[in-house]
């Protein structure tokens, strides 16, 4: 069962020049972390009990870049929060 989401991932070309968008309605980046076997930057800003992931490509041949170089700025990934249900026993 899909209990809510857990956080959106936006490509981005600059979480620099991006998160000024964000910071308009006012959010608050709370941490930037870089993942280098990612290949990506990522700026954390929660919202509600959610978070959305502002992610900046630091290689060209990264999964990021890639997706930046075939559609540009945008949405990348939505993560879900999945609650397995309990397993019945046969009868």
């Amino acid at each position: 069962m899909i209990e809510g989401i857990e956080h959106i991932g936006i490509a981005v070309r600059s979480i620099e020049e991006a998160r000024a968008f964000y910071e308009a309605l006012g959010l608050e980046v709370e941490a930037i972390e870089e993942v280098p076997h990612e290949g990506v930057r990522v700026a954390l800003i929660p919202c509600g009990a959610a978070r959305i992931e502002l992610l900046e490509s630091t290689a060209d041949d990264s999964p990021v870049g890639k997706f930046l170089a075939k559609r540009g700025p945008g949405l990348h990934h939505l993560s879900l929060i999945h609650i397995s249900e309990p397993t019945r026993p046969s009868p």
